[in-house]
């Protein structure tokens, strides 16, 4: 029986190769156009989609392009006749793009680069690591001892206490609290006002949501049985889900400089590439950076590397690297990508074996070094 294949089935497997949640915020990635309905039997797989590469796309008849730089990134005012865009709805041909969401996967973009220079995967690490996300806080509170199931309910009611498929989570500790009321505005629960008093009381504390907070807080006022609550509510920072971008490690060998580059240009498949510093060296350790991410030169110098690969560089950070004697190969911005797209075309084959699936002949950096 022949698998129907759609658009939305290529999309999802795209997600489980290059999950979108892990792109840059600044970037735009996923489905950018066509119906997630349409039957597909063909895809071309490219890293910039230029009126060559969409010729091409037309010429081999398919129906979906996963071009690796989103060809629609910043807002578009109007779509008329002549773009690229108009011409591929106008074609039925949808447009897939991943992007830095490939850069942070595992077996993505980086990791490709990095197996290039020779970088060992055990003990291969993040360059830049991505940046934690603030999304839950937790709510500490102290409630006698007799309320606490009480407040608890309450608490867990108005949402808190969610960790991944479990509820009602919460941790509780017994001690003692004092307090000291003012005779004329306080009207305590236990003891009087204007006697300090001691109190046996238990510290709860519950995970919150932070889209939750207001509602939880309320909750928390609304059950304790004192007049002014005690509560702190204390920042938290999500464990990232990705590596990040660019990666870091030893070689599987320390190897000489002239053998690393050689290698790397038969994996990229140049026969060209820049190079800033020492070449007359050992590399026992490097780092990777597909695309512009001469940002991460920092990184690099902190790590103490022998080398750093990446697509382009800067003119005054290559001095700075060289003068560091960090030896650092540029091998233009797309061709430290492309490689990348091989494997791309070998997971979906796995995971969607009766598509056909295309590497543009037509794609290429648009700089070459003569």
């Amino acid at each position: 029986m022949t698998t129907v294949h759609t658009v939305g089935s290529l999309s999802r497997a795209m997600e489980a190769i290059a999950p979108t949640r892990f792109a840059a915020s600044w970037d735009n990635v996923g489905l950018l156009a066509g119906d997630p309905t349409s039957t597909i039997t063909s895809v071309l797989l490219c890293i910039d989609l230029t009126r060559e590469v969409f010729d091409e796309a037309c010429s081999l008849g398919v129906q979906a392009i996963i071009a690796y730089h989103p060809p629609l990134f910043k807002p578009l005012a109007r779509v008329t006749q002549g773009s690229l865009i108009y011409e591929a709805i106008r074609h039925d041909i949808a447009i897939y793009s991943p992007h830095t969401a490939l850069d942070a996967a595992d077996g993505g973009t980086n990791d490709v680069l990095a197996d290039c220079v020779g970088i060992s995967r055990h003990n291969r690490t993040s360059l830049a690591p991505p940046p934690s996300r603030e999304t839950h806080c937790k709510l500490v509170t102290f409630v006698p001892r007799d309320a606490q199931d009480r407040v608890c309910d309450a608490l867990f009611a108005a949402g808190a206490g969610v960790i991944g498929h479990y509820t009602q989570c919460s941790f509780r500790v017994d001690g003692h609290g004092t307090f000291l009321g003012d005779p004329a505005h306080t009207s305590p629960a236990v003891g009087q006002a204007g006697q300090r008093e001691r109190a046996e009381e238990t510290r709860v504390e519950v995970l919150v949501p932070l889209a939750l907070r207001e509602a939880i807080v309320q909750a928390l006022y609304a059950a304790h049985p004192y007049e002014t609550p005690a509560f702190d509510l204390v920042k938290l920072l999500d464990e990232p889900e990705h590596k990040g971008y660019g990666r870091v490690g030893s070689l599987t060998a320390p190897t000489h400089f002239r053998e690393v580059l050689s290698g790397l240009k038969q994996a990229l498949g140049v026969s060209h590439v820049l190079v800033a510093g020492p070449t007359d060296r050992v590399i026992t350790r490097a780092a990777v950076g597909a695309g512009s991410t001469g940002e991460y030169l920092g990184a690099a110098l902190a790590q103490r590397v022998d080398l750093f690969v990446l697509g382009e560089l800067r003119h005054h950070d290559a001095l700075r690297a060289a003068s560091a004697g960090l030896t650092v190969v540029m091998t233009l911005h797309s061709v430290s990508e492309r490689a990348t797209l091989r494997h791309v075309q070998s997971r979906l084959r796995a995971a969607l074996p009766e598509l056909s699936l295309h590497l543009s002949q037509r794609d290429h950096d648009p700089l070459v070094i003569c």
